[in-house]
């Protein structure tokens, strides 16, 4: 996704999004990872001690920097609602009652009440260590081109997401790459909460960077 309102590439510094990770202006790279979460109130007394001790070796033994970002959210209701009656009448009568009655509890709920719901990512860092010839750090070395650079900051990303996925697994926690698509999506939900409530991202990027406008219906270009 290139083209960017003059404001976001300025002070963001978002340059495209590629091979599941965001391109700064620099050439620097940075993955994100959706973390899940843990319910201490249903852990006992050792499973608490244990996550908490292996969640510390895991922040101790990091050798690069991360950045922990939790966004809170209405929850999507409707969908959620949908999808559950939608799976209800595939099951038995005793399964189904039961679904039915949670999707009445929940529209309850939801009348009196707004639903929030917490999303946990980690931003993971790339940063080329090399400059150009002559020295000079950034931002005079922010746009090599360096094809090789550019393999490294690749395969450092992916060493790194494989590493805190494996680390984060021994605590129990699930951890995951987002793809292209995920980080556009959620950029656009955090640059603009409100629009991308009602207009949302289509699946492929590229339909962004088109310079041939295609109907859906007829397939003619305009």
């Amino acid at each position: 996704m290139r083209r960017l309102n003059p404001a976001q590439a300025v002070h963001v510094g978002l340059e495209r999004i590629a091979e599941d990770a965001i391109v700064l202006t620099g050439g620097e790279r940075r993955a994100v990872l959706e973390v899940g979460s843990l319910n201490f109130a249903l852990q006992g007394d050792r499973e608490r001690e244990a996550t908490v001790a292996g969640f510390a070796a895991f922040l101790n033994g990091l050798t690069f920097p991360i950045q922990i970002l939790v966004r809170v959210l209405p929850v999507d209701v409707a969908g959620y609602l949908d999808n559950l009656e939608r799976r209800a009448r595939e099951l038995d009568a005793p399964l189904a009652d039961l679904a039915y009655d949670h999707v009445a509890f929940v529209r309850r709920l939801a009348r009196s009440r707004t639903l929030l719901e917490r999303r946990f990512y980690l931003v993971v860092p790339a940063r080329s260590e090399i400059g150009p010839k002559g020295g000079g750090g950034w931002p005079f070395a922010a746009r090599s081109n360096n094809t090789a650079s550019e393999a490294s900051l690749r395969h450092q990303l992916t060493h790194r997401c494989a590493e805190i996925e494996r680390q984060l697994l021994r605590c129990g926690i699930s951890a995951r790459r987002l793809t292209d698509v995920e980080l556009a999506r959620l950029l656009y939900t955090c640059w603009s909460p409100e629009l991308a409530r009602t207009q949302r991202l289509r699946h492929v990027l590229h339909d962004y960077d088109a310079l041939v406008v295609r109907t859906s219906d007829a397939g003619s270009e305009e």
